[in-house]
C-alpha cells in the first residue's frame, strides 16, 4: 500500500509546487505590472481555474502525508512525512485565512470600473507576499517529502 501512496503523495506535492512556483515567477510580477482592468479581469479568469485544482493538490498531498505518518515503519522517515503534512497543513491555512480572501474581493471586483479607494484597497502586494511565504514551505514541504523517500531507499 505505501508503494502506492508515497508516488501519489510525491506527485500530487510536486505538482502543487510547480503551480506555486509558477504563480512566484510568473503570475505575481505581471499581475503587479498590468493597469487595474487587466489585473481584474486576469485573476478572475484564472481564479476558477486553479480553484478547486490548487486545494485538491495540497490537500491530497496533506492527507497522504498524515497516512505515512501513521503506516511507515521508519521513525526518521515518519517525522519527515509528518513535517511535510504539518508544512502543508500551514501552506494550507494561509491560503483560507490570507490569499483567498484576497481572490474573493478581486473575484467581486468589476474591471471596468476602478474603485475610488483602489490605491488604498490595491491587494496585489500582499497577495504577492503571502503567496510566496506559503510557496516557500510547499517547496519545504516537497524537499522533505523527497528526504523521507531518501531515508527509505
Amino acid at each position: 500500500m505505501d508503494r502506492l501512496l508515497i508516488p501519489i503523495a510525491l506527485l500530487a506535492n510536486g505538482i502543487a509546487v510547480g503551480v506555486m512556483v509558477s504563480t512566484v515567477i510568473g503570475l505575481a510580477p505581471m499581475s503587479l505590472a498590468v493597469p487595474y482592468e487587466r489585473y481584474v479581469a486576469t485573476i478572475q479568469y484564472l481564479w476558477k481555474r486553479y480553484d478547486p485544482f490548487m486545494p485538491i493538490m495540497n490537500t491530497l498531498a496533506c492527507v497522504l502525508d498524515l497516512v505515512l505518518l501513521a503506516r511507515v515503519d521508519d521513525p526518521p522517515a515518519r517525522a519527515l512525512f509528518g513535517a511535510a503534512g504539518v508544512l502543508l497543513v500551514v501552506v494550507m491555512a494561509i491560503s483560507v485565512v490570507k490569499n483567498v480572501p484576497i481572490n474573493r474581493y478581486v473575484m467581486s471586483l468589476d474591471p471596468q470600473a476602478q474603485p475610488a479607494d483602489w490605491a488604498r484597497m490595491d491587494p496585489r502586494t500582499r497577495w504577492r507576499n503571502w503567496n510566496l511565504v506559503r510557496t516557500a514551505l510547499a517547496v519545504l514541504a516537497f524537499a522533505t517529502n523527497l528526504a523521507a523517500v531518501s531515508v527509505l531507499l
